[in-house]
């Protein structure tokens, strides 16, 4: 059967849960989870979002912050409801909680998960946004020129930004989610290269994609050393200011460079995704076949692979073909056993 040989975009994406994957397509995201039984447990919902409906999530530069934002919260979502299946016991409510249940009733869960998201962006900000400018302020008696203080702040932000990806992945506990990770790359490379969705199909993937929040965090980190570098103050107070400020501004920018780069193989934006590419040898790992099992559920939960084969790449995938993929896949399984 014939073949299109360049990539196309898909819509999907998707982040690594615990022992999982969550897959999401348009209003529709599925977790997928492998039970310590060995089981696939599949989790299937809407996610409309924040603000759902409004025009303003669809204005370029200004819907990237709001898909920032839904992103954090659908992968927190889905992060503990991946956990729950690895907890040994059920976890005591602190007093806080309770207080919280109390008060909100059904709308707590919402409000936790929003003060830990809100945590989280505050601890962000501080670290890759406000330390950089006040390492940075500790060479002022060296580096007079406002230029070259502006290029080392940025050089710090990105230095950190990367010491912070190497320092996790190094964790023990991480390698797995970093496989699964592997595993949700694999897949969505595997689809947009035109290839059937199989096991092996998969494996022969590449782990990097150009849209994955790596690269998008990478991004950002780079477009505000530029936003900083030209927006500027005499005032300190104004300059730390500015850095908060300016991240929504920082976050819609990068969005939209991301989101080219997935429905783009031209050559200045490969080498623009070039640096992201390079920084998820790190973020990702090579997945076992039952992780791929697991990626692959997840993605056929809310999307139709063939049904987008035949109206991107003009052609059928009938099950006697994926029969012998599958019978190719045991006997691959196999030589690797006896070897």
């Amino acid at each position: 059967m014939g073949r299109k040989k360049c990539g196309h975009y898909s819509g999907i994406g998707g982040q690594a849960v615990i022992e999982g994957v969550m897959m999401k397509n348009k209003n529709t995201y599925a977790v997928a989870v492998r039970k310590p039984n060995g089981e696939i447990e599949i989790d299937t919902e809407e996610y409309v979002g924040i603000l759902p409906g409004s025009k303003l999530k669809e204005i370029p530069f200004v819907r990237g912050i709001f898909n920032f934002l839904d992103s954090m919260i659908l992968g927190m979502k889905t992060l503990t409801w991946s956990a729950s299946f690895y907890e040994d016991e059920e976890p005591q409510e602190s007093k806080a909680e309770k207080v919280v249940d109390k008060v909100f009733k059904e709308k707590a869960e919402k409000i936790l998960m929003g003060c830990t998201v809100a945590f989280s962006i505050v601890m962000a900000v501080a670290i890759f946004m406000v330390l950089p400018y006040f390492i940075t302020s500790l060479f002022s008696k060296y580096v007079r020129n406002a230029s070259l203080q502006a290029i080392l702040e940025g050089v710090i932000r990105i230095l950190i930004f990367v010491l912070y990806v190497v320092a996790i992945s190094l964790m023990k506990d991480i390698k797995r989610v970093y496989q699964y990770h592997g595993a949700e790359h694999k897949c969505i490379n595997c689809i947009e290269k035109g290839r059937p969705l199989t096991v092996r199909n998969v494996r022969r993937s590449s782990r990097q994609h150009k849209r994955c929040g790596t690269s998008f965090m990478l991004f950002v980190m780079f477009v505000s050393v530029i936003l900083f570098f030209f927006i500027r103050s005499d005032n300190p107070l104004m300059r730390v200011l500015y850095r908060v400020l300016l991240i929504p501004v920082v976050a819609g920018i990068s969005y939209e460079i991301i989101r080219l780069a997935g429905r783009s193989e031209n050559f200045i934006v490969r080498i623009l995704s070039a640096p992201g590419m390079w920084l998820q040898r790190l973020t990702t790992k090579e997945p076992d076949d039952e992780m791929i099992e697991v990626a692959i559920a997840s993605v056929e939960a809310v999307f139709d692979w063939k049904a987008y084969f035949k109206t991107e790449f003009g052609y059928d995938v009938d099950d006697s073909w994926l029969d012998d993929e599958e019978t190719k896949q045991t006997e691959e399984t196999g030589a690797g056993a006896e070897g």
